[in-house]
């Protein structure tokens, strides 16, 4: 089975030099007073394509070219399945390339997506319900049409030119101790750790995955954590882990960890508030394992890779908005009164009075179980955070009136 070692990654940085972003990798002064470790972000995002699929998408590339050119066919084009990050490396790489693109994507791809791939010029096809199924049906179009098939993790190739992020994080971080790494189907994780077990071999190397996609996870812990339902990082949903990347895993990866939804949801937030910068799903997912697990890494120096920065705007106002809801930023309280002349008056002008900020009103007098005549109000408030809130509906029943949060 083919493998990947230093050497390889470092052909793939002299091959990728002035074609790719090398992009900052900093410490986050804010995000490490939370956390208690000392976090370095690698910001991945900033690639032109806002993902560092690129890296091994144009070594790959780059090989094929330089392999048909020195003898061989030559190479009419490419095709390749991806949920969008790889898509768009390959399609814009070959297009610089003056290449033929095909790409197979998911139906379920976000749209912002599929239209960013088709705008670097790619023939783009919808079909199957994930990526394997998609990639099934892009090994035989690539068969019938002669399209040489660039995968998108597993792949000696590939993988070397995601580990080129791990020679740039050390270069840059010499003192790192940690590096947490988002892992789907293993290409990103494999070539860091690659780097990582020649340069500096006692740096801990943590794979994350989405609980609700843990092939990897299972591959390599023995278990049988059920997969495929939906998750808002889809750049690291696959069902099946590539074989190359999996005994990469195995034998250089220290220890592999699952997220939830939910601690995905908040690290996007954060990164947004805190970093400004955006990430998609799997960008977070470093982030989420530490936030889930704080006292792991206190006091260690973490560096985390924000692997991609595509995420739909639909889902990030989604995200957005319930995040607040966590926070205490934006709630929701019922208050029961008498259904009397003013009093939605005096409950508002309470909530003024506490600082708050009302988005709605729902004025309840059927659909409720109190007595005829009282009234529910439901209001949707912004507000400072859980104490905020707490202080308010004490203020309302102070006043008289039953309130609760809801």
């Amino acid at each position: 089975m083919a493998s990947v070692g230093l050497a390889d990654v470092q052909a793939a940085a002299e091959r990728l030099a002035g074609h790719v972003l090398e992009t900052p990798c900093v410490e986050s002064k804010t995000l490490s007073q939370i956390t208690g470790a000392h976090v370095f972000l690698k910001f991945e995002n900033l690639q032109f394509t806002a993902s560092f699929k690129e890296r091994g998408a144009l070594n790959k590339l780059l090989a094929l070219v330089a392999e048909r050119g020195a003898g061989g066919a030559p190479l009419t084009g490419v095709i390749t399945a991806s949920a969008g990050n790889h898509a768009q490396g390959v399609a814009h790489h070959a297009q610089r390339l003056g290449l033929r693109v095909v790409i197979v994507m998911p139906l379920a791809t976000p749209a912002v997506k599929v239209e960013r791939t088709r705008g670097f010029g790619a023939e783009v096809l919808l079909h199957g319900d994930g990526f394997d199924e998609a990639r099934a049906h892009a090994l035989r179009l690539g068969e019938a049409q002669g399209l040489a098939f660039v995968h998108p993790f597993d792949d000696p190739l590939v993988i070397a030119g995601q580990g080129t992020i791990g020679l740039e994080m050390l270069r840059a971080q010499p003192d790192l101790d940690t590096l947490v790494v988002a892992v789907g189907g293993g290409g990103l994780v494999s070539g860091i750790a690659t780097v990582t077990r020649a340069m500096k071999p006692r740096l801990e190397v943590i794979g994350v995955q989405t609980a609700r996609y843990p092939a990897m996870f299972n591959l390599i812990k023995g278990t049988a954590h059920a997969q495929g339902r939906n998750s808002i990082a889809e750049g690291i949903a696959v069902g099946e882990p590539g074989h190359i990347t999996r005994e990469l895993v195995r034998n250089l990866v220290d220890d592999l960890v699952l997220v939830e939804e939910g601690d995905i949801e908040q690290a996007i937030v954060m990164l947004l508030e805190i970093e400004k910068t955006l990430v998609e799903g799997a960008g977070a997912a470093g982030l989420a394992a530490l936030l889930k697990e704080p006292q792991r890494y206190a006091g260690r120096r973490v560096g985390l890779v924000l692997c991609g920065g595509n995420i739909d705007p639909l889902l990030l106002a989604a995200i957005i908005e319930r995040g607040m809801v966590r926070a205490g930023r934006l709630t929701r309280i019922r208050v029961d009164a008498r259904d009397s002349p003013g009093v939605l008056a005096r409950i508002t002008a309470l909530v003024a009075e506490a600082g708050a900020n009302i988005e709605e009103v729902h004025h309840q007098r059927a659909f409720t179980s109190l007595a005829a005549q009282n009234v529910e109000v439901e209001l949707v408030l912004q507000t400072r955070n859980a104490a905020h809130v707490a202080a308010l509906i004490a203020r309302l029943e102070h006043e008289g009136f039953g309130a609760k949060a809801c």
